[in-house]
C-alpha cells in the first residue's frame, strides 16, 4: 500500500475539501439567519463571523493534539471509545457516520445551485444532476485513494486561487474607494420577525452562529485519514491541519467582509426580496460577490463559478474518505458488518463507499436537493463528534499525568490539556446552540437517527459476540469425534449429465450409504425417468418420494430429517446437480427450485449440501463463439489478455 499514501499536497484537497469550499456558503447561512429579522440586524454579520472564526481556531488546534496522540486514524470514535467507554464510540460513531452522508448531500446540492446561479436554465434539472455527480465521485473514488487525489488537487487549487483574486481584488477596490456592489444591495427584505424582543433576538443571533458553524463541517476528516499520509504521518497530518484551518479561516473572513462591503442580501425565500422576480432561481453569495467584484458575465466571473461549483462538488470527496475509513474500523471492532472492513482491488474500501453513495443519493431525492433544507439537518452529528473528541482528549492526558512524566513533557501536557478543555467547553455551548435553534428546524430528524443507529451497531456487536461464543472449540476430542455413518443422497430431476456427474462424485466420496431421490410431481415423467434409469444401468438405487401436492422442497427435508431422526449419529449428505450459467437472464430460468431446497436444508442439523455444478457453453465460451468471457477485473488480474485470449 506504499504507493497509495499521500503527500500533504494531495491529502489537502482529499480531506480537506470540505472545510475549504464551507466558505461557499457559510456567510450565505449566516445572511439567511439574520434577513429573516429584516436588513437591519445585518450588522450584526462580522460579529457572528468573528465567533466563527474563534471556534474555528480552537478547534483545529485540537485536532493537532489529537492526530500526535492517536495517529492509528479513529479519530474522534477511537478517542471517545477508548477514554469514555464504548457507548460514548458508538455516540461519535453514529453521530459522524450520519454527518458524512449529509456531507454529500450538502456540498453536491450546493455545487449545483452555483451551477444554476451560472446557468439558470438548469434549475429544472436540479436532482438528476445533484444524482449523477454523487455517481461520478462514487466511480472516482473506487478507483483508489491516491487516483482520486490526483483528480481533485487541480479543481482545489484553482478555487483557492479564484477566491484569493475575489477578495484580494475586491478589498483592494474599496482600499481606492472603489466598493464592490451587490445586485441585490438594491432590493430591500420583507422581514418575516419583525420587532423582535431581546430574547427572540438573542435566539436568532444565535441561530445564525449555528448555521455560521458549518465553516467547520469536515475538520475531522484529516483525523480519521492519517494513516493515509505519509510518514511521519501524525506531523504530516497535523501540517495539513494548519494549512487548512488558515486558508479556510483567511478566505471565510474575506467572503464575510467583502458580503458587508458589497451590502449582499440573501434570504430563505426569494420571495420576501421585494423587487426580486422569485420565479428565477436566487444567485448565491459567491455569485453575487464575483459579479460585483468582476462585472457579470466576464470571464472571471464564470472562473470564479465554476470553481466554487467544482470544490463544493469535490468537497464531498472529505466524506467519501472519512466514511469508508470510519467503518472499516467500526467493522474492525465488530460494531458494523465485516465487509466494510474489506480492501476493494483498488485498494479502497469499496463496500463503504457505495454504502454512502446510496444514502447520499436517497437523501438528495427526499431533500429535492435544496440546500436550504438539508442544511438543517447538519453540523449536529459535527459537534457531538467534536465534543466527545475532546473530552475524551481531556480524558487521556489526565491519564498521562497520572503516571508522573518529567517536567518537560509534564509542561506538554498540560498545555495540550488546556487546549482540548477549551476546545471540548466551546464545541459543548455550541452544540447545545444548535440543538436548540435548528431541533425544529429539521434536527429532531439526526437526533432520532442517532439512537437508532446507535442500537443498531450495538445489536451487529452483540451478533457477533454471540456466534464467536457459540463456535468456540470448548471440548476438542469430542467435537471432533467422527460420525457413525456417512448416508448420501442424490438428487434427481432427470437423467441427464449433471445427474451422472453428481452420482460419479458421490460414489468417489466412498459413503456407507447411497441412494439416488426423485420426488413425484407428474406420474408420466417419474415412470419415464424409472424406466430410463434402469435401462442405463445406473449402480445406485433410485427411491421416490411421494408429493400429493406437487412440492418438491417438503418432502425431500421430511425425508432426509426422517434419516436423522433414525441414526442421530450419522451425517447426511445432500448431493445437488446444479446448472452453471453465464448471462444474467439466464439465472433467472434455472435452479430456483435447488435455491429454495438448498435454503431449507442448511437449517438441518445434520445434513451436509454439496452442489455439483455443471457448466452450461455459456459460463464457459461466452456462447456459440467459444472465445473466453470477461468479468470484470481479469484483464488487471492477469485471467485474460489484453487481446481477448486466455492467459
Amino acid at each position: 500500500m506504499g504507493h497509495t499514501l499521500l503527500p500533504k499536497r494531495l491529502a489537502l484537497p482529499v480531506f480537506a475539501s470540505d472545510p475549504l469550499s464551507s466558505v461557499t456558503y457559510a456567510t450565505q447561512e449566516i445572511l439567511v439567519i439574520l434577513t429573516l429579522g429584516g436588513l437591519v440586524y445585518l450588522h450584526y454579520t462580522p460579529w457572528v463571523a468573528a465567533a466563527v472564526v474563534l471556534l474555528l481556531i480552537t478547534v483545529v488546534a485540537s485536532y493537532r493534539q489529537l492526530v500526535r496522540a492517536y495517529p492509528t486514524g479513529g479519530g474522534d470514535f477511537e478517542v471517545a471509545n477508548t477514554n469514555l467507554g464504548p457507548s460514548a464510540g458508538l455516540v461519535v460513531a453514529s453521530a459522524l457516520l450520519i454527518d458524512y452522508v449529509l456531507t454529500v448531500a450538502v456540498s453536491v446540492s450546493a455545487g449545483v445551485d452555483n451551477l444554476i446561479s451560472a446557468v439558470p436554465e438548469l434549475h429544472d434539472y436540479r436532482v438528476p444532476m445533484a444524482l449523477g455527480i454523487v455517481v461520478l465521485l462514487a466511480a472516482m473514488n473506487l478507483r483508489g485513494i491516491k487516483e482520486s487525489g490526483t483528480a481533485f488537487a487541480i479543481p482545489t487549487y484553482l478555487f483557492l486561487v479564484g477566491m484569493g483574486a475575489l477578495i484580494v481584488w475586491g478589498l483592494g477596490r474599496t482600499a481606492f474607494g472603489d466598493d464592490p456592489v451587490a445586485e441585490s444591495a438594491e432590493y430591500d427584505v420583507h422581514a418575516e420577525m419583525a420587532d423582535l424582543s431581546t430574547v427572540a433576538l438573542i435566539l436568532l443571533v444565535l441561530r445564525a452562529f449555528a448555521s455560521g458553524c458549518t465553516a467547520l463541517t469536515g475538520v475531522e476528516a484529516i483525523a480519521n485519514g492519517v494513516p493515509a499520509f505519509r510518514k511521519p504521518k501524525a506531523k504530516n497530518a497535523a501540517i495539513t491541519l494548519a494549512i487548512m484551518g488558515t486558508l479556510s479561516i483567511t478566505m471565510f473572513t474575506g467572503i464575510t467582509g467583502l458580503a458587508v462591503i458589497a451590502d449582499v442580501h440573501y434570504t430563505e425565500d426569494p420571495c420576501t426580496l421585494e423587487g426580486f422576480d422569485c420565479s428565477q432561481p436566487q444567485p448565491t453569495v459567491i455569485s453575487q460577490l464575483a459579479e460585483a467584484v468582476f462585472g457579470g458575465g466576464s470571464i472571471p466571473f464564470y472562473y470564479i463559478q465554476g470553481a466554487a461549483a467544482l470544490i463544493l462538488i469535490l468537497a464531498a470527496n472529505t466524506a467519501f474518505n472519512g466514511f469508508p475509513l470510519l467503518g472499516s474500523i467500526l467493522a474492525q471492532y465488530r460494531y458494523a458488518p465485516r465487509q466494510l472492513h474489506t480492501r476493494g482491488d483498488r485498494l479502497v474500501f469499496s463496500n463503504g463507499i457505495i454504502l454512502l453513495a446510496v444514502f447520499a443519493g436517497l437523501l438528495i431525492v427526499a431533500f429535492d436537493a435544496s440546500v436550504t433544507r438539508l442544511i438543517q439537518l447538519y453540523i449536529v452529528g459535527v459537534f457531538t463528534a467534536f465534543t466527545f473528541g475532546q473530552t475524551g482528549m481531556v480524558r487521556h492526558w489526565n491519564r498521562l499525568l497520572s503516571a508522573g512524566p518529567d517536567p518537560a513533557e509534564r509542561r506538554s501536557i498540560l498545555r495540550s490539556r488546556a487546549i482540548n478543555a477549551t476546545g471540548a467547553t466551546l464545541t459543548g455551548v455550541v452544540l447545545v446552540v444548535v440543538l436548540i435553534t435548528k431541533f425544529t428546524h429539521g434536527a429532531w430528524l439526526v437526533v432520532a437517527m442517532m439512537p437508532l443507529l446507535f442500537l443498531i451497531m450495538r445489536g451487529i456487536r452483540r451478533h457477533y459476540d454471540t456466534v464467536t461464543d457459540e463456535l468456540a472449540v470448548e471440548d476438542w476430542p469430542a467435537e471432533s469425534l467422527l460420525p457413525s455413518r456417512v448416508h448420501a443422497v442424490v438428487l434427481v430431476s432427470r437423467l441427464h449429465k449433471p445427474t451422472v456427474r453428481a452420482i460419479a462424485y458421490a460414489r468417489a466420496a466412498r459413503p456407507d450409504i447411497l441412494e439416488a431421490i426423485t420426488v413425484d410431481v407428474d406420474g408420466d415423467a417419474t415412470s419415464a425417468l424409472l424406466d430410463e434409469w434402469d435401462r442405463h444401468d445406473i449402480p445406485v438405487p433410485l427411491r421416490v418420494l411421494d408429493s400429493p401436492y406437487r412440492e418438491i422442497a417438503r418432502p425431500v427435508v421430511e425425508y432426509v430429517r426422517a434419516i436423522r431422526r433414525a441414526s442421530p449419529r450419522d451425517v447426511v449428505t445432500v448431493y445437488v446437480p446444479e446448472y452453471v450459467v453465464g448471462r444474467w437472464w439466464e439465472r433467472l430460468l434455472h435452479n430456483q427450485s435447488v435455491f429454495w431446497l438448498k435454503g431449507r436444508l442448511l437449517f438441518t442439523p445434520g445434513v451436509m449440501v454439496t452442489s455439483v455444478p455443471w457448466q452450461l457453453r455459456s459460463a464457459v465460451g461466452g456462447g456459440q463463439s467459444g472465445k473466453p468471457r470477461q468479468a470484470p477485473g481479469d484483464v488487471r488480474r492477469g485471467e485474460i489478455r489484453r487481446g481477448g485470449g486466455s492467459s
